[in-house]
């Protein structure tokens, strides 16, 4: 038992390694980055995303200013954040999936974890997302990173009954 202890514990330590190496950039591929704003235009922070070697998009949020508590988070179908309530930026980007990951189809590639926001209002997340591509958070009309009022319970559909819209981002290509 002792080997396969020292064996298994090999394992764990190298995967920390594994992960900071997905998490790099694909070779020519820019982030995308989102000023997250208020209807009222004060920033919330930013949202960042960028293709990794593995497929997979790292989405980073770097949040202040958020009231506390949890609210849904999801990268919507149009690059457009109109006050007052940011319809402009349509549904969440849903390829050919239902939304939430209970969902036999599911999940949306634009579907995001909820985040958990401390009595500080900062928070800082980092999010794995699986069939989100550069490709489809680009296409014509853009897209944009929507914070809701409300947690997403990751069934309702088509958006979780994560309610009302408090903050909107538009995506564009770093420089």
């Amino acid at each position: 038992m002792p080997f396969r202890t020292a064996a298994a514990l090999g394992l764990l330590l190298a995967l920390p390694a594994a992960a900071q190496d997905a998490a790099a950039p694909a070779e020519g591929e820019a982030p995308m980055i989102a000023e997250i704003k208020t209807a009222e235009g004060e920033s919330l922070g930013t949202a960042t995303a960028v293709a990794t070697p593995s497929g997979m998009m790292l989405v980073t949020l770097e949040l202040q200013g958020v009231p506390a508590g949890i609210h849904g988070a999801h990268i919507h179908e149009a690059g457009e954040c109109s006050p007052p309530d940011f319809e402009s930026a349509g549904g969440h980007l849903a390829g050919d999936k239902d939304h939430g990951v209970m969902a036999a189809n599911g999940p949306h590639p634009g579907d995001l974890p909820n985040i958990h926001v401390p009595d500080s209002g900062a928070l800082t997340v980092e999010y794995f997302v699986a069939g989100l591509t550069p490709d489809l958070i680009a296409d014509d009309d853009g897209s944009a990173i929507i914070i809701h009022e409300h947690p997403d319970d990751y069934v309702g559909q088509p958006s979780g009954h994560a309610g009302g819209r408090i903050g909107c981002g538009t995506f564009a290509q770093a420089n």
